[in-house]
């Protein structure tokens, strides 16, 4: 069985290459910390996945990050903090864990807002009830964008396949002021989804808001790395690990300081209890 030594690191999941966006920034704003990534694309896409096998994989997950020594996890993906994180908390009561939402929020400023997110994240008790609260009374559009993850999965930003999907998706929106993404990939095509919305839309991507999260807890905590040392990145995916290789190439300091990519076939499935 394989299991990388990570004691002290942050651990971070998704169900694919979305969240490396999350890591990305997090890495950006605490360059001192490590991570072990696990990419369960082997199970993707989430969006398409019942609420219990979703709540299955990432306690499964999360036991595998636990066990390899992980002070923190970060729920780096929409779909799973929907259905999961409020489970995860009751079962690690000692484990601080961040997650990710719709930046519903910060949206509230716009007149025509769009949101794309997910069919499981778009059900889910807390998307509706903060777009309850903070988008009332505005026109809003959701849509699940259904097959675009896989597509960023296999194609990448900035691919004729990624723009001409966006093109279909986004003209039946009318004219939107706003756009939040609520799916973790979708930050790696910001630029893809802008250029198909009219000039000066803005498109809200929540990593940012993520990483200063996972800054706050470790401060409060008093786990934050203190001094500059040997900082290094594991990324482990449960099936291939070519979108990983593609997506990282194009993320400076989370390639820079990557140790080891390993795919399913060295990664057993045993290893996470799948």
């Amino acid at each position: 069985m394989f299991l990388p030594d990570h004691i002290g690191s942050i651990g971070v999941f998704d169900s694919g290459i979305g969240g490396l966006s999350v890591a990305n920034a997090i890495s950006g704003l605490l360059p001192r910390e490590s991570m072990l990534y696990v990419a369960d694309n082997g199970n993707a896409p989430y969006g398409a996945r019942t609420n219990e096998e979703v709540l299955a994989f990432s306690r499964r997950i999360t036991d595998f990050l636990l066990a390899g020594g992980v002070k923190m996890v970060v729920v780096a993906c929409n779909t799973a903090t929907s259905m999961a994180i409020d489970t995860l908390r009751e079962l690690y009561p000692e484990v601080p864990f961040v997650g990710l939402e719709p930046a519903v929020k910060p949206a509230a400023t716009g007149v025509r807002v769009g949101v794309m997110a997910t069919a499981v994240t778009l059900r889910s008790a807390r998307y509706l009830a903060l777009r309850d609260k903070y988008l009332s009374g505005h026109q809003v559009w959701e849509n699940p964008c259904a097959g675009l993850v896989p597509l960023i999965e296999e194609y990448g930003p900035g691919s004729p396949e990624i723009r001409r999907y966006l093109s279909e998706l986004l003209a039946p929106a009318g004219p939107l002021d706003t756009v939040v993404l609520g799916c973790t990939h979708y930050p790696l095509i910001a630029a893809d989804i802008a250029a198909v919305l009219p000039p000066g839309a803005r498109v809200i991507d929540p990593s940012g808001a993520a990483a200063r999260q996972v800054q706050r807890l470790l401060e409060k905590r008093d786990l934050l790395v203190a001094t500059d040392g040997q900082t290094r990145y594991d990324f482990l995916a449960t099936a291939g690990g070519a979108p990983l290789q593609r997506t990282l190439r194009a993320l400076d300091q989370l390639n820079r300081n990557r140790r080891w990519l390993v795919p399913a076939v060295t990664v057993s499935r045993a290893a996470i209890n799948f």
